[in-house]
């Protein structure tokens, strides 16, 4: 049977405006990407190998200690103060 399981995934901006993704949960799990959802897909594709690695080694599977918060930048106008 297959299990959902949700990570927290860091996006750093870097200097050339392109996204570092780090899984805090998985030691050395990290990707890239030229955006957001570039960075994201990575991201997602980095974990299922991490995870496939995990089993193929007999690993266990670490899981958040706590509630996942899900956290987002909104980007709004607004007059000149």
């Amino acid at each position: 049977m297959e299990k959902i399981q949700s990570f927290k995934v860091d996006l750093i901006r870097e200097k050339e405006g392109a996204y570092t993704a780090v899984v805090p949960l998985l030691p050395g799990c990290i990707s890239y990407g030229r955006t957001v959802e570039e960075a994201t897909k990575n991201a997602k594709e980095a974990i299922e190998l991490h995870l496939e690695n995990l089993e193929a080694h007999n690993q266990p599977v670490p899981e958040e200690e706590t509630p996942l918060v899900f956290t987002t930048l909104i980007q709004v106008t607004h007059p000149r103060v």
